[in-house]
């Protein structure tokens, strides 16, 4: 019925992992190579006002082919790969009718992907999976969710009998590094309200995702040889050690789920005379995402105190705000994925993401952007899997939401 599994294997094998300390945007130049083949495709498609520009965002048009003027409607997924983990020679494979066992990724290097560490395998039983070869993560966040649009595209460009209206399609960089949409032109994309295909399960569906910060931590030691050491010595990991003991313990992300935020330590480097320490702060609730933030602030304060002024500097900066508040106040777009959903033979299961999504911030610029699913599981990691069945669902929501959309009055 659709591409959209041909075209994911081809995006994948391209490698477009972003970097976190980058200076330039993109951050990395190899996410331009997936972006200018996606050109090329949309293009090739038949697609109208198709663009590539000077920051790596890939847009298109597919004008509408009915006469009713109804709301355009813009659909967007995420060219990078997550820094976490390779994204260089992915070599993707398809299961077919899985079989609820063990799949050997690497017989060489015994790496397996089994049902007794992520469960969720077993939800495909029967099913077709995508899968690595055990040595990098697969793509499928978010190669998958552009897969799902271009396939989708193609199909409603090779049926014109399918109602819709004018469509917008965006292909961002740098979502994995929080700064996919830093310099996208929301008046100029045109879209009434859009949809970010990049979530993971099959019919999930979400309109909530964290309050973010990020918490960079500069610690100014003095090193002495240790046989002197007394009064005089400050070590900068030590110093990192005991500011990273004051935060609350159970307040770290290994020991939180659903609505619950967290304090996360991401990295730590250093020696006796200089350290750094990242962490990043979630939460849904807005009060409890300031309360948290403020909890870094008065451990940084008492090392200060402990230590001496200027031993530790602190720089909190925020990412990103929960979309609910700006997608709630237009609940037509929720509805409109709920009978999508629902018309494809899904029940969305609509939950907090935990996590982030272009359309945290785009919500914010004033595109409202909730989140459908593409049937990726166990993302930016080598046992990451795809469910081709979840994939053409995906698909075929998007073209459903379009139809649907031509219908509004």
């Amino acid at each position: 019925m659709f591409d959209s599994l041909e075209r994911f294997l081809r995006y994948v094998r391209i490698d477009t992992q972003s970097a976190d300390e980058s200076e330039t945007y993109p951050s990395t130049a190899k996410q331009l190579d997936l972006a200018r083949l996606l050109a090329e495709e949309l293009r090739a498609l038949g697609m109208a006002e198709v663009q590539l520009d000077e920051y790596g965002y890939v847009t298109a048009t597919l004008p509408a082919n009915i006469e009713a003027s109804v709301p355009v409607v813009g659909f967007l997924a995420h060219m990078d790969t997550s820094p976490a983990a390779s994204g260089a020679g992915v070599k993707p494979r398809v299961v077919e009718n899985y079989d609820g066992q063990d799949i050997v990724l690497n017989p060489e290097k015994n790496i397996l992907l089994s049902p007794r560490d992520f469960p969720s395998l077993l939800d495909h039983k029967g099913g077709r999976l995508v899968v690595t070869d055990g040595t990098t993560l697969l793509g499928a966040d978010d190669k998958a969710g552009i897969a799902a649009i271009m396939g989708a595209m193609a199909h409603l460009i090779a049926h014109p009998e399918v109602p819709h209206g004018k469509l917008r399609i965006g292909f961002t960089p740098d979502e994995e590094v929080g700064e996919g949409v830093k310099f996208f032109d929301v008046p100029a994309f045109g879209a009434d309200f859009a949809y970010t295909i990049d979530g993971g399960r099959v019919g999930e569906f979400s309109y909530e995702t964290f309050n973010a910060a990020s918490a960079k931590i500069k610690i100014n030691g003095r090193s002495v040889h240790p046989g002197t050491a007394k009064g005089h010595l400050k070590s900068a990991i030590q110093v990192a050690i005991d500011f990273h003991n004051l935060l609350p313990v159970f307040d770290r992300a290994e020991h939180t789920e659903k609505r619950e935020g967290f304090i996360h330590l991401t990295d730590m480097a250093g020696e006796a005379e200089n350290a750094h320490i990242n962490y990043i702060i979630r939460d849904h609730d807005e009060a409890a995402f300031a309360r948290r933030k403020e909890e870094v602030r008065q451990a940084a304060d008492f090392i200060n105190q402990r230590y001496g002024e200027g031993t530790l500097e602190l720089e909190i900066r925020d990412q990103y705000f929960n979309m609910r508040k700006m997608i709630e106040v237009r609940p037509e777009i929720i509805e409109i994925a709920r009978k999508a959903y629902r018309a494809v033979g899904l029940e969305p299961m609509e939950e907090a993401v935990r996590g982030g999504t272009d359309g945290s911030r785009l919500s914010y610029m004033g595109l409202p952007t909730p989140n459908i699913f593409t049937g990726g599981y166990n993302g930016h990691g080598r046992f990451e899997y795809l469910s081709v069945e979840g994939l053409e669902k995906a698909t075929e929501v998007v073209v459903t939401i379009s139809k649907l959309v031509a219908e509004l009055k």
